[in-house]
């Protein structure tokens, strides 16, 4: 990670035009809301979360995210959410987007 990326953001966010750009920073934002309020992950499944125990918007977050730009997207988010949240969190986030793509947690 670059100084440019901690002062600038992720340069497959930072490259992004605008409008997306703007939209991804609003996901990046619901991302820290349901980090710090419920997590990525549950131990048991149901409401928030799939019978997987993945938070069931983090993880349509993480589609809308590959659907945009694909894994090089989503892993700049994901490093976002590690200087956010720290790193069980994005580690947390790595596990609730498995299958997305070619998301390996």
């Amino acid at each position: 990670m670059s100084l440019i990326d901690i002062l600038f953001g992720e340069e497959a966010i930072r490259n992004l035009p605008a409008e997306r750009r703007q939209e991804v920073k609003e996901l990046i934002n619901k991302l820290i809301v349901i980090g710090k309020q419920d997590d990525f992950l549950s131990v048991v499944p149901g409401g928030l979360f799939d019978h997987q125990c993945h938070h069931r918007q983090a993880k349509d977050i993480g589609r809308r995210l590959y659907a945009m730009g694909g894994i090089d997207l989503m892993m700049a988010v994901r490093m976002t959410i590690r200087r956010k949240l720290k790193d069980i969190m994005a580690e947390h986030l790595d596990h609730c987007w498995k299958e997305i793509g070619d998301w390996q947690a």
